[in-house]
């Protein structure tokens, strides 16, 4: 299989283009947390478990494959007794860090902001 990029230009606005499907996982909340977790350096399953509190193993699991699928991730398997598995960002993931952190931050540094507004909007819909 070559890792050569596929020369396409990609309109997320298009509705059959493939970057939403993109977008949609790149945009759930677990993507976004594992990709920021990973750009501190390879973490092993449960390490990442633990990092992303409230993940349920499955969501990781089903997270990782999607990423890996995405070019984003590489799972290592290491031959130990037992098998070791570790994950980390690929160059292609590792680009993709600041964007996203950058979104993650901006989303805690508003969050009073944003928490202000919805009860604003709730407390005015539910009269």
């Amino acid at each position: 299989m070559s890792a050569d990029p596929i020369p396409f230009r990609g309109d997320a606005f298009d509705v059959d283009c493939p970057t939403r499907a993109v977008l949609d996982q790149l945009a759930d909340k677990w993507a976004v947390l594992v990709l920021g977790a990973l750009a501190a350096g390879p973490l092993r399953f449960n390490a990442l478990k633990r990092r992303l509190q409230g993940v349920s193993q499955k969501m990781l699991g089903q997270t990782l494959r999607e990423l890996e699928r995405n070019g984003l991730v590489v799972r290592q398997v290491f031959p130990t007794a037992p098998v070791t598995v570790e994950y980390s960002l690929t160059p292609l993931g590792a680009d993709l860090t600041a964007p996203v952190d950058a979104f993650r931050i901006w989303t805690e540094s508003h969050i009073g902001q944003i928490v202000a507004a919805q009860r604003r909007y709730d407390s005015a819909v539910l009269r």
